[in-house]
């Protein structure tokens, strides 16, 4: 508290002269704020909450505990359940909850100004997104590192881990439509940012065959794929022009809908090894190494922040989200918040290799509250661009110009000079992912001697997120393919031998033209608020079935820290539902969205239900009993 109140003193006289005691003063003060003001103020946020609440979490609410087993030593087959150094774990944590999300989802909310954006991902992250992190993988520990499904049948009932699995199957399939959207998006008829992303993927294989065949082969295999990586985005430049190459990467946004599908069922179809490993270790030198040297152009820039803290759209009507802030800024920011795709990681891999429970406060909450600086650093590339700039890319043609018409002062002023810089046309490029790209390459352009390479910058950031999207497709696909196979399995059991080519083949076609139908037909503005609902619903699930474990567990009033952000989920995200389905969806006839909306929000009512109903029996029990490890407990429960 010490920290709160010497930055109530440093603040207060400008705080109090320019609020003069009325709400429109105290906004007004954040006007023109410095980027780099609003980085250490993140930082110094974070850490504090990591110094305090994330120890409350971890001592009072989860009572982690070093002396009991985890399953990584408990069941250690040196396969799955492998004991990890922290730091290295961390690193692996991070690198699988953040993909595009925190960066698209933070960039579309801007419409909404930069207070609404800013203010929910340092809250929504410290007081939700970490505490779900850190709560999901304790639970996951507590029960054998399995799944969240399998978790809420042990600790509910079988018929709701049932549900869960399936809503948990659904939510993969908007993901991955909402993600890869945002990818179109950024590369048709963008010759030169394709090339770069396509070849990641021989450059993937390169290394994967390097890293497979060849003893102590992951330095060479890191050097020759930076070497090949700088080369393909500086020859790029000269090989993807009208009159060289161009053509064969000049593709519309039908013929990019394809390939990505087609790209992820390939990946799911190979061996881990061969593409997705070796890309997932190239893209964490990318995103570490991109996010280090945005935070330093930030530094070494100071750029304003040019949004308004609130635009006329906070009421909804916008041209980038239609919805009003009040609930769409919840599940638009999906990611960087809070995001329940982190539920199936935190239940996955993770806690299959943590060593100790003590780990849990630093590896969840720890990389969640990274996850949210990035999310942070993305939103503050958006803000930087002029208002204009920016909603004549995230806007479609039709949309920019009403917003024009009605609103004279959101012409566009520096995005002409990025079009002739770049070579191509930015207006209605929407999704966030261009938007990003544009807004960091404003900030380099503004370090001495990068004038001149904004276009290397431009095409260096899409092939950075786009990169990342579709190491979360391929991861993804491959995800769903598992998940397919078990059901299936129950009705033919040859499909749960994961050697089985024919299965994998078909589970990965099938699944991948659920996704991929979905990327051909819709576009970001009616699938990103689909996938933020689902991907929302999902944590709140999680949070619902891990404090019906903490009830069980007699915490008592400590259950609250996770029992308030679950139903305060629940609540903002079903109200942000009917709002998408009724008034969106539907009176456009979008029927199939408007069926899957309404679908993954009857699921999550059945396990909500049941969560309920669990609720009020163990509160009820009023004598403990003691469990294998001599806590006291309302009931026990097979772990």
């Amino acid at each position: 508290m010490k920290y709160l109140w010497l930055a109530a003193l440093l603040f207060w006289p400008d705080l109090a002269a320019a609020t003069d005691g009325n709400a429109g003063g105290f906004w007004a003060w954040f006007e023109g704020v410095n980027a780099l003001t609003v980085v250490f103020a993140s930082l110094c946020i974070f850490a504090i909450a990591y110094r305090f609440y994330g120890l409350f979490v971890a001592n009072k609410v989860l009572r982690l505990d070093a002396e009991r087993a985890t399953p990584a030593v408990k069941y250690a087959d040196g396969h799955d359940y492998v004991k990890t150094n922290r730091n290295v774990l961390f690193g692996h944590h991070f690198a699988a909850i953040a993909a595009a999300g925190p960066l698209v989802g933070p960039v579309l909310a801007a419409q909404f100004g930069f207070m609404p954006g800013a203010l929910w991902i340092l809250i929504g992250c410290v007081l939700a997104g970490a505490v779900h992190d850190m709560v999901v993988i304790f639970a996951s520990v507590r029960h054998k590192g399995e799944s969240l499904a399998t978790i809420a049948e042990r600790e509910i009932n079988p018929f709701t881990g049932t549900v869960a699995g399936f809503a948990v199957l659904f939510i993969l399939i908007l993901t991955l439509a909402g993600l890869s959207l945002a990818c179109v998006s950024a590369m048709h008829n963008a010759p030169w940012s394709l090339f770069i992303v396509a070849i990641t993927m021989p450059i993937a294989v390169l290394m994967g065959i390097i890293m497979r065949y060849k003893d102590d082969g992951v330095l060479l295999a890191s050097i020759i794929g930076i070497a090949l990586l700088a080369t393909g985005i500086i020859a790029g430049h000269g090989l993807m022009q009208p009159d060289a190459l161009g053509w064969m990467f000049d593709w519309d946004k039908k013929t990019v809908s394809v390939a990505i599908p087609l790209y992820g069922f390939i990946a799911s179809v190979l061996p881990v090894w061969l593409l997705l490993v070796p890309r997932d270790y190239l893209s964490t030198y990318l995103k570490i190494g991109t996010i280090l040297m945005l935070a330093l152009g930030i530094i070494f820039v100071r750029p304003d922040i040019t949004m308004p803290m609130f635009t006329p759209f906070i009421n909804g009507g916008g041209p980038v989200i239609s919805g009003p802030v009040l609930p769409f800024i919840f599940i638009t920011i999906a990611c960087g918040a809070i995001s329940g795709f982190h539920a199936i990681i935190g239940t996955g891999t993770t806690p299959k290799m943590i060593g100790n429970e003590k780990e849990i406060l630093f590896v969840g909450y720890g990389a969640m509250l990274t996850e949210g600086f990035v999310a942070i650093m993305a939103l503050i590339a958006a803000c930087t661009m002029m208002p204009g700039d920016y909603f004549a890319i995230n806007a479609t043609h039709e949309a920019y110009q009403a917003l024009l018409a009605a609103h004279p002062n959101f012409a566009v002023a520096d995005l002409p000079y990025y079009e002739d810089h770049i070579g191509i046309d930015l207006h209605g490029r929407t999704g966030g992912a261009v938007s990003l790209a544009v807004g960091m390459a404003h900030i380099f352009r503004n370090l001495p001697y990068m004038d001149q390479l904004v276009a290397y910058w431009y095409n260096f950031a899409v092939m950075f997120e786009a990169v990342f999207i579709l190491t979360a497709v391929d991861a993804g696909t491959r995800v769903g393919r598992f998940f397919l196979q078990e059901m299936l399995g129950k009705v033919w059991p040859k499909f749960n031998n994961k050697e089985w080519l024919p299965g994998i083949v078909i589970t990965s076609a099938v699944f991948t033209f659920l996704w991929g139908y979905l990327v051909y037909t819709g576009n970001i503005s009616t699938i990103w608020p689909l996938f933020g609902l689902s991907n929302q619903l999902l944590a709140a699930c999680a949070l619902i079935v891990c404090t019906t474990m903490l009830l069980r567990l007699n915490r008592g009033k400590y259950t609250l820290a996770v029992a308030i952000p679950g139903i305060f989920m629940v609540v903002v995200t079903f109200w942000a539902g009917y709002l998408q389905v009724f008034t969106e969806y539907l009176p456009k006839g979008q029927k199939l969205l408007a069926g899957l909306g309404c679908l993954v929000m009857l699921l999550m009512i059945v396990v909500l239900a049941g969560a309920f109903r669990r609720w009020r029996q163990l509160m009820k029990i009023k004598t403990c009993v003691k469990d294998a490890y001599g806590e006291e407990v309302k009931a026990l429960a097979v772990e």
